[in-house]
């Protein structure tokens, strides 16, 4: 599985558009094109253009603290992120991990220990006391 980090820009929140705290992080998207962009503090930062991403593949993304979020376009067009850190291990791989779906929910398993973590809540469904963090996305 190819990983790409991508380095995003800050884009402050317009007035009428207040950043949404992390919450589930599907967002259907209607096309092939269209910026991807992630809730984080106190705005949505420009990821990468929504035709970069390959379905069933993730990529790596340094946001701007620091800290990292896996970014995944599933099969069905949905883009999720959660965050790149595998809990079990420390490592940032998460992004390099196999997409799946258990009950209908998709899932990414982490590439060393294959632990899965919901996409949508970020839950370790292997785990119940482990979790990674969850941004909402959008597509615009």
């Amino acid at each position: 599985m190819t990983t790409a980090t991508i380095t995003t820009t800050r884009q402050s929140t317009p007035s009428a558009t207040p950043a949404t705290p992390a919450t589930p992080s599907a967002t259907p998207a209607t096309s092939a094109t269209g910026a991807v962009r992630l809730a984080h503090g106190d705005g949505w930062f420009t990821v990468c253009d929504r035709g970069l991403l390959t379905p069933g593949r993730g990529v790596s993304v340094l946001l701007p603290d620091g800290d990292q979020a896996a970014v995944f376009l599933d099969r069905s067009g949905r883009v999720h992120a959660v965050g790149n850190r595998d809990p079990f291990t420390g490592a940032y791989v998460l992004a390099r991990g196999l997409l799946g779906s258990a009950g209908g929910r998709p899932f990414v398993a982490s590439p060393l220990l294959k632990q899965r973590f919901d996409l949508a809540t970020g839950a370790c469904l292997d785990d119940e006391d482990v979790s990674v963090p969850v941004f909402a996305v959008r597509v615009e």
